[in-house]
């Protein structure tokens, strides 16, 4: 499908499945040599992660845990900026190397504040891995060491992406058209 429709918005083929997970491998192979020996845990944040966090997982060659948390931060088409809550975080994070694995990071203010969660368990060390981030669109200075794609700051939905709930099934992804 080139165009999907979904509530009340029109959507154009972005990104295509095979393309995605061709920079998928390309960066679980980066994540696998860069940490050879560390054991990582993975943290998935939910919704949005599940499909790129199981993708992920898949072609990451090493040892590794995953383990998935919630956060909420979007309405509609636009982040709030404000993590209303983080739910999930049961592993013991003490000395461990922690890999967040985020869908996309568009302000960047959700992820500092994942982070500063995160460090309070204190791990070794804390990696972002985003599938997608919008550079134009960060309000705070992050280091992403593992991203599969910078994308402008148009709205998109697909592989895991949602409008108001709809559309993360999509294999592909799209950006909205209006």
């Amino acid at each position: 499908m080139d165009t999907v429709k979904i509530l009340d918005r029109n959507f154009k083929m972005y990104l295509r499945e095979a393309e995605i997970q061709q920079r998928i491998r390309e960066v679980a192979n980066q994540i696998s040599n860069d940490l050879q020996g560390k054991d990582p845990l993975f943290v998935g944040i939910l919704n949005g992660s599940f499909m790129f966090a199981a993708d992920l997982m898949r072609a990451v060659s090493i040892p590794a845990e995953i383990s998935f948390i919630k956060v909420a931060s979007y309405e509609g088409t636009s982040s709030t900026g404000k993590v209303t809550d983080l739910i999930g975080l049961n592993e013991n994070l003490e000395g461990r190397t922690v890999v967040i694995v985020e869908d996309i990071i568009d302000s960047g203010l959700s992820m500092t504040r994942i982070i500063e969660e995160i460090k309070k368990n204190n791990p070794a060390e804390v990696h972002i891995c985003s599938l997608l981030v919008k550079p134009g669109n960060l309000q705070v200075e992050l280091d992403i060491p593992y991203c599969c794609f910078r994308i402008p700051n148009d709205f998109i939905v697909g592989y895991g992406l949602d409008y108001d709930r709809y559309g993360r099934g999509l294999r592909d992804i799209y950006v909205v058209t209006e």
